[in-house]
C-alpha cells in the first residue's frame, strides 16, 4: 500500500475566505459607523427630509429619462420637440446609480408658486415639425415613451379607472395613435398636494403617519395669514395629460407664462391635437394646489403600496416546506446514518477495525481522498472569494432597505451598493456600445467609464491584494486524515454525477421564484418594488435552501465513493442561476412581448447574464462552505492511521 503524506496543495475554502474578509469587514464597520454617528434628530432617510414653502415661494418642476417598457432604452427629454426653460436646460445632481440605471434629470420649463393656482397658462408654441422631427415623434409614440416629471424628489402620478378600481402610474404616454392619426398630450393639469408644517420640531411632523384620504380644496385665504400656516410640504404629485387642439395662431401675441386667450377644458377621455408635418405644436398647462391630510412620511405610500402580500407570505411558506423536507433528509444523515456508524467503528479495537476496513464501502472508503485537492484550486478560489464578497453586500444592502435606510427618493442606491467589478465591467462595456449606437441616455458616459475604472482599481483591487496577503499570513485549515498520494479509482456510476448537481437547483429555484417575479417586473416594467422585509425573510430562506442542497448531494456523491466534491458542492447550489436564465428567457417571451428590436433584448438578455453571474457566485458559495465544514466534520470523527 502507498504510504499516506500530507496533502501539500493549498486550502482553497481558508484561501478564499481569507481573501474576502477585509472587505467584509470595512462594508460592516462603515455601516456600524454611520449607525452610530447618526444624530438623534436625524430620523428621516438619507436625502429625503422634508422641504418646507412659504406661500408663493417658486416649486420648480424637473423632467427625467423618457422611458419604454416596449423598447427598454431611455432618451432625453429634450430629444422630443418639447418646451424648454427660458433660462435654458440644466443637469441635476445625479448619483452614480442614478446614471447607471440611465436616468437624466434636467430642468424643465413648468414653474408653480406654492399655493398658487393657475389655469390656462401657455408654456409655448413650438417650431413646425422639421421631418425628422415628426418622424421621432411617431416612433416614440409608437413605442409607448412615457414623460417622467418630479416635483420635489416625487414622481409625478397618474390615475387611470378600469372597471371599478384605479390603476397607478408614474409619469404619462408622450401621445397616443388612433388609426393612422397620431396624437400628442401637450395639456397638462398637474395636481400637488400639500400638507401644513405644524411643527418645526422633526420628531413631532415624523409622528403617526397618516392614511390618504380624499384631499379637500385649500380655502381662498389659507396662505394670508402667516401665523397661522408658516409654510406648506408637497406630500403628492398628480398629472392628467390631454390633447387639446390650439390654434397656433392665438398664441403668438402671448409671452412665455402668459395667460392663454381661450378658456381651456382639460378632458382625458377625448383626444385632438393631432401632429403633422410642418405644423407647429401649442403646449399649456394648469395646476391647482390641494391641502391633504397625508403626513410628510407617508407621502411615498402611494407609490409604494404593497398588493399582493398573500402571494409573498405562500412565497415564503412553500420556501420552509422545502426547508423543512431538506432538513429532515440532513437530520437523518448527520443523526442517524452517519453518528451510528461512526459509533459502531469507534466501539471497534484495531484488528476489527482492520478487517471491517476490507468490508466497508460508501463514504468511509474516500477517507483518504476526500481532501485531495480540486482541480483548478485558484479559479475555486476566485469564485468562493467573489461570491462572499456579493453574499455580504447583498445582506447588508438588504438589511438596511427592509429596516427603512433606503429612501426611495434616493434613486440608484441599491444598484451600486451590489456591484462587483470584472465579468460586470466587460458585460457593461459591451451593452454600453449598443446604447451608444442607439443615442440613448442609458449609455454610460466616459467619465462616468473613468470612475468606475478608479474604484476598480483603487479601492477593490487594493482591498483584494490585502485580503491575498493575510490570507497568506493566516494559519491553514488543518485537515482532520491524511491524503494518499495516489489518488483512489471512482467507481463508475449509474447515471453522470453532474446531471444531479445540474438538477439541485430546481430547489432553491423554487424557494425564489415567487419573488423573482416582483423583482422582474420592478426592473423592466416599471413597477415601484419596495418589499424589502418579504426580500430580506426570501434571501435567508435561499442561503438556507442552497445549505442543505449542497450539503445532500456532498453525502450522496461520497457514498458513492466519489470524493471529488469540491466543484459539484458549489455547482449543486449555483446551478439555481441556470433556473433563473431560463426564467429570464420565459419573462421576455410571454411578459415582455411587446419589446422591439434586436438592441433592446440584447440589452435584457444581457443585463439578465449579469445578475444571474452574480447570483451563482454567492449561492455556490454558500453550498461550498456548507459542504466543507461537513465534510470536516464527518471525517474528523474518524480514526484513522
Amino acid at each position: 500500500d502507498a504510504t499516506p503524506t500530507a496533502a501539500p496543495d493549498p486550502d482553497p475554502a481558508a484561501m478564499a475566505m481569507a481573501a474576502a474578509r477585509p472587505r467584509l469587514l470595512l462594508l460592516l464597520a462603515a455601516a456600524a459607523a454611520a449607525l452610530l454617528l447618526t444624530p438623534a434628530h436625524a430620523f428621516y432617510l438619507p436625502g429625503s427630509y422634508p422641504h418646507k414653502y412659504a406661500p408663493g415661494e417658486p416649486l420648480s418642476v424637473k423632467v427625467n429619462s423618457l422611458t419604454s417598457i416596449d423598447t427598454e432604452i431611455p432618451y432625453s427629454y429634450y430629444s422630443l420637440p418639447f418646451c424648454a426653460p427660458p433660462e435654458g436646460v440644466k443637469d441635476s445632481a445625479e448619483n452614480l446609480g442614478e446614471l447607471l440605471m440611465g436616468d437624466r434629470i434636467e430642468s424643465s420649463p413648468y414653474r408653480f408658486k406654492m399655493h398658487a393656482n393657475e389655469s390656462d397658462v401657455l408654456l409655448c408654441r413650438s417650431a413646425p415639425l422639421s421631418p425628422p422631427d415628426f418622424a421621432l415623434l411617431k416612433r416614440r409614440i409608437d413605442e409607448m415613451y412615457q414623460v417622467n416629471l418630479i416635483l420635489d424628489n416625487l414622481p409625478a402620478i397618474r390615475y387611470t379607472r378600469k372597471d371599478d378600481y384605479f390603476l397607478r402610474w408614474t409619469g404619462y404616454p408622450v401621445g397616443i395613435r388612433v388609426g393612422v392619426d397620431y396624437y400628442v398630450f401637450n395639456h397638462l393639469q398637474f395636481t400637488v398636494l400639500v400638507h401644513r408644517y405644524e411643527d418645526p420640531n422633526v420628531a413631532r411632523v415624523m409622528g403617526a403617519a397618516g392614511d390618504a384620504s380624499d384631499g379637500a380644496a385649500v380655502p381662498a385665504n389659507a396662505g394670508k395669514d402667516a401665523s397661522a400656516a408658516p409654510g406648506w410640504m408637497v406630500v403628492g404629485f398628480e398629472v392628467v395629460p390631454c390633447s387639446i387642439k390650439h390654434n397656433p395662431e392665438d398664441a403668438r401675441a402671448v409671452k412665455m407664462y402668459g395667460k392663454f386667450p381661450s378658456k381651456i377644458k382639460c378632458d382625458p377621455s377625448t383626444v385632438s391635437m393631432s401632429i403633422k408635418e410642418n405644423e407647429p405644436i401649442v403646449y399649456t398647462y394648469e395646476v391647482s394646489f390641494v391641502e391633504s391630510d397625508i403626513k410628510w412620511p407617508s407621502r411615498w405610500d402611494a407609490y409604494l403600496k404593497m398588493e399582493g402580500a398573500k402571494v409573498h407570505w405562500f412565497s415564503i411558506l412553500n420556501s420552509l416546506m422545502v426547508i423543512a423536507f431538506l432538513a429532515g433528509i440532513v437530520f437523518v444523515i448527520l443523526l442517524r446514518t452517519v453518528r451510528r456508524d461512526l459509533t459502531r467503528y469507534e466501539e471497534l479495537d484495531s484488528e476489527a477495525q482492520a478487517q471491517m476496513n476490507e468490508e466497508l464501502s460508501g463514504w468511509k472508503l474516500v477517507v483518504s481522498d476526500v481532501f485531495r485537492a480540486p482541480s483548478n484550486p485558484m479559479l475555486l478560489c476566485m469564485m468562493v472569494g467573489d461570491g462572499v464578497q456579493i453574499l455580504g453586500m447583498a445582506v447588508v444592502t438588504i438589511l438596511f432597505a427592509a429596516l427603512g435606510f433606503m429612501s426611495p427618493a434616493s434613486r440608484g442606491t441599491l444598484i451600486t451598493a451590489c456591484f462587483f467589478p470584472g465579468i460586470a465591467f466587460l458585460i457593461l462595456t459591451t451593452l454600453n456600445f449598443l446604447l451608444w449606437g442607439s443615442q440613448s441616455t442609458g449609455a454610460i458616459p466616459f467619465s462616468l467609464f473613468v470612475v468606475l475604472i478608479l474604484l476598480w482599481f483603487c479601492i477593490s483591487v487594493p482591498l483584494t491584494l490585502v485580503g491575498g496577503f493575510l490570507g497568506a499570513k493566516a494559519p491553514h485549515i488543518e485537515y482532520p486524515v491524511r491524503t494518499n498520494q495516489i489518488p483512489r479509482e471512482i467507481p463508475a456510476q449509474k447515471y453522470p454525477s453532474w446531471l444531479l448537481v445540474l438538477g439541485a437547483g430546481t430547489l432553491p429555484f423554487g424557494t425564489l421564484f415567487i419573488e423573482l417575479f416582483f423583482i422582474m417586473s420592478s426592473i423592466w416594467m416599471g413597477r415601484v418594488y419596495y418589499v424589502f422585509g418579504f426580500l430580506f425573510i426570501v434571501m435567508l430562506l435561499l442561503v438556507i435552501v442552497c445549505a442543505e442542497v449542497s450539503l445532500v448531494l456532498t453525502y450522496m456523491h461520497l457514498c458513492v465513493e466519489d470524493w471529488k466534491w469540491w466543484w459539484k458542492s458549489f455547482f449543486s447550489s449555483g446551478s439555481v442561476a441556470i433556473y433563473i436564465f431560463l426564467y429570464s428567457i420565459n419573462y421576455l417571451v410571454f411578459d415582455l412581448k411587446s419589446l422591439s428590436g434586436p438592441v433592446s433584448a440584447t440589452l435584457y438578455l444581457g443585463y439578465s447574464l449579469f445578475m444571474v453571474i452574480a447570483i451563482m457566485l454567492a449561492t455556490g458559495t454558500v453550498g461550498f462552505i456548507s459542504s466543507f465544514c461537513f465534510v470536516h466534520y464527518l471525517f474528523s470523527s474518524v480514526k484513522a492511521d
